[in-house]
């Protein structure tokens, strides 16, 4: 039992975990020397690659919150000009609206104008009509009634002065008969 005691301490002693001393000595060195290396040399490489990326991440998020505040203001003038051109688009749909009344109101008043017109001239020229006809019908009227006349009488009533008092004489009477009918009516 003392031997296999013995044998186990000796194989203790062997323990593939610890390594013997002077391989930990060495191994130690190296790695202070690694380290040391890292440390001075990589080390400040890997901190400037790293406050880099972190200060490009920062700038990345500032100039993004930059641009959305951009985008913000951007989208408020786009809302306020389309406000706008709607505010101005239904101003001009009412001017058109009113000008159109305006125009209409104008051709009514330009069409009425123009059929008092045509109504005026359609009365002077009936009147002148009638004046016309009146005239001519009182030469013929006065020719028959000279002949007529003439008939009745016996003689010859060819004096136009005497011709022309009588037809007028004669017209007048008509007139006057004409008047006072239209008057009892």
């Amino acid at each position: 039992m003392i031997a296999n005691l013995i044998q186990l301490a000796a194989e203790e002693e062997q323990n593939p975990l610890v390594p013997p001393g002077p391989e930990l000595l060495v191994g130690t060195i190296a790695f202070a020397i690694v380290f040391f290396f890292f440390w001075k040399k990589l080390l400040p490489n890997i901190n400037k690659v790293l406050e880099a990326r972190r200060a490009a991440i920062e700038g990345g998020i500032e100039e993004a919150d930059a641009m959305k505040v951009e985008a913000q203001s951007v989208l408020e003038q786009y809302k306020a000009q389309l406000a706008e051109a709607r505010h101005e688009a239904a101003r001009l749909r009412q001017e058109a609206q009113e000008q159109g009344a305006t125009l209409i109101a104008e051709m009514r008043a330009e069409g009425q104008r123009q059929r008092e017109e045509i109504v005026a001239a359609g009365h002077s020229q009936l009147d002148a009509d009638r004046k016309a006809a009146s005239s001519a019908l009182r030469q013929d009227v006065g020719k028959l009634a000279t002949e007529l006349a003439g008939k009745l009488v016996g003689e010859s009533l060819e004096d136009h002065a005497r011709q022309s008092r009588v037809i007028d004489r004669f017209l007048d009477g008509l007139d006057e008969a004409a008047a006072t009918a239209e008057a009892t009516r």
